[in-house]
């Protein structure tokens, strides 16, 4: 249904009521001066009955009906007045305008009938004799006590017409220029009642746009300033709630982004309401495109969708492990608890993902170390253990065998004891650094490599390769001399011992863009990509029987990557296979 502006409603009210009331009073106007005009001209028709009555009595005394019938005429022309005598028969015996025997018996005429019966008669009605409107008064005629005839006299209603249509003409015109007057009156009151209550409106249309800092004039009327009132208030307390919730928003939203754990919130349909980042970052999801999709559709994860329906079914928490599997799988320890409103009814879930990848890597590395630790233990000690039980048969009575024997028991030890003590040095070197202990100052960097270069210089002459040390003697930096130089000697003895007799060990000391680099170079068998990422852990060997040929004890590689962490540097390898590899030291210039 179509609404009517206020302003129209109250515009067309107030000019109806108006219209109504002057019809009204024009009602009562035109009656009560057609009323006034014919009670004037009643009494001016008794005036004039009043003059003529006497003549007419003296005629009906003197003479008969034709001396009544002339004065008649006579006085009808004298007084412009129309003058009938009726008997009280109701013949008509005398008329001043038309001859009284041509005229019907007027018994039955009203104002005859009141007169017959000894009343004054009034009457107004058209005359068929005389074709026109006139005013007739009738009254009885005594003569000792005794009716003797009606005198009627008349007037024709024609002048007294047009003088009440002259007023009734001037009545109109002054109600029209009254219903213009009042148009123009309720147009402004109109405008004046519904213009306070547009401003309003707009302004509360303003507020529900968010410009909650405006604020409402107060109109004259106490009705629309109170309203105007309690809009701005309700304006003030609209944006001090919203501030509030924004900040509580800022806050909740500022917590979730911060929290390194991931939180889904999900509706009763399994709809995402919520998603923080980490928990974007776990799942790969957009956390604006998936607010309102299904949980099946953002994580595919059947584990993950069983726990939620469980939380959502059973309204209990839940707690369990599952995996995300994708360009690299992702192990969650999942919290889940049921979200409530507050009546306490049921509104969802919320799940909570701990990200216990590395937790899971470092129990794998960790039982591999102990299985590495086991393995590289055992070896040596089988053998020893093995050639002493062979000793103890018999071979110590053979001084050649026996000799060879303990020669090779020598061996095993001194291995077993070289893992031991790199064992405890790793361990040293960790604890050091966990504590800040280890002592760093300003020294110069090729003159500790130089140290290094010194101490495997040996072990290359053995095997033909030559060390080729470049770099800037004044590069220097805050390092402690001797663990760095270990650092640098494990990386040069490695590279030794993979490359081929005759080749070429390159060590070189640069800056480079703004880091110190110490790269180790050689052109040896190289390492397979898929060993690279591991190649620093504790016993990992990418070439497990050719390393143990080789005599090392697993750790050099694991030793210098906690070596240059302690100097708040880092460790990094390039390796291609049948190309050799590329160890690179990289510290800051004010480490």
């Amino acid at each position: 249904m179509a609404r009517k502006r206020l302003f129209w409603r109250l515009f067309l009210s107030y000019l109806a009521v108006t219209i109504v009331s002057l019809l009204a009073i024009t009602w009562y106007s035109f009656s009560a001066l057609r009323t006034s005009s014919l009670e004037h001209a009643a009494s001016d028709l008794s005036a004039r009955a009043h003059l003529v009555a006497g003549q007419i009595e003296k005629g009906l005394a003197l003479g008969g009906p034709h001396l009544v019938d002339s004065v008649c005429k006579e006085l009808g022309r004298s007084a412009a007045t129309r003058i009938t005598v009726i008997l009280p028969s109701g013949q008509v015996i005398a008329d001043s305008d038309e001859d009284p025997a041509m005229m019907d018996n007027h018994a039955g005429r009203p104002e005859v009938a009141d007169a017959l019966a000894g009343r004054v008669g009034i009457a107004t009605r058209y005359s068929h004799t005389l074709y026109r409107t006139l005013v007739y008064r009738a009254a009885p005629l005594y003569d000792k006590g005794k009716l003797i005839a009606v005198l009627r006299v008349a007037i024709p209603l024609d002048p007294l017409g047009k003088e009440i249509l002259a007023s009734q003409e001037k009545i109109a015109a002054a109600v029209v220029i009254i219903a213009l007057l009042m148009a123009a009156v309720s147009l402004y009151l109109s405008r004046r009642i519904v213009r306070p209550i547009e401003e309003i409106k707009r302004g509360a249309e303003r507020f529900a746009r968010g410009e909650l800092a405006i604020r409402l004039a107060a109109p004259d009327s106490e009705e629309m300033s109170g309203l105007a009132t309690v809009m701005n208030d309700m304006a003030a307390a609209l944006s001090d709630r919203i501030t509030t919730i924004a900040r509580q928003r800022n806050e909740q939203d500022a917590i979730l982004a911060g929290m390194i754990e991931g939180v889904v919130a999900v509706d009763t349909d399994e709809r995402i309401i919520s998603l923080n980042q980490a928990a974007a970052r776990l799942t790969g999801a957009d956390p604006i495109a998936s607010k309102g999709r299904s949980i099946h559709e953002v994580v595919r994860n059947h584990d993950l969708q069983r726990l939620i329906t469980d939380i959502l079914g059973n309204a209990e928490p839940v707690e369990r492990e599952i995996a995300l599997t994708g360009e690299k799988d992702i192990h969650l320890q999942v919290h889940g608890a049921p979200l409530r409103d507050a009546s306490g009814e049921g509104i969802g879930a919320l799940i909570v993902l701990h990200d216990i990848t590395r937790i899971k890597k470092l129990e794998h590395v960790r039982r591999e170390f102990v299985a590495n630790v086991s393995h590289e233990l055992k070896t040596p000690v089988t053998a020893i253990k093995g050639f002493v039980e062979t000793l103890l048969g018999g071979a110590l009575q053979q001084p050649e065998e026996a000799a060879r024997f303990l020669g090779i028991i020598e061996k095993q030890v001194d291995r077993l004891n070289a893992i031991i003590e790199d064992l405890l040095r790793l361990s040293q070197i960790e604890r050091a650094a966990e504590q800040e202990e280890i002592a760093l100052e300003a020294g110069n960097i090729l003159d500790v490599v130089k140290g290094s270069v010194q101490v495997c210089q040996p072990q290359a002459a053995a095997r033909n390769i030559r060390l080729a040390l470049s770099g800037d003697g004044t590069i220097t930096g805050r390092v402690n001399g001797l663990l760095l130089e270990q650092a640098v000697t494990n990386l040069i003895d490695n590279a030794v011992k993979y490359s081929e007799p005759g080749g070429e060990v390159q060590i070189a000391v640069e800056v480079v863009g703004g880091d110190i680099v110490i790269s180790v170079k050689d052109r040896g068998c190289g390492i397979e990509k898929e060993h690279l990422p591991r190649l620093f852990e504790r016993f990992y060997r990418a070439d497990k029987s050719r390393s143990r040929a080789q005599g090392g004890t697993g750790l050099g590689l694991a030793i210098a990557k906690h070596i240059i962490l302690a100097h708040h540097g880092r460790i990094t390898v390039e390796s291609t296979p049948g190309r050799g590899s590329t160890f690179s030291i990289i510290l800051l210039v004010s480490s």
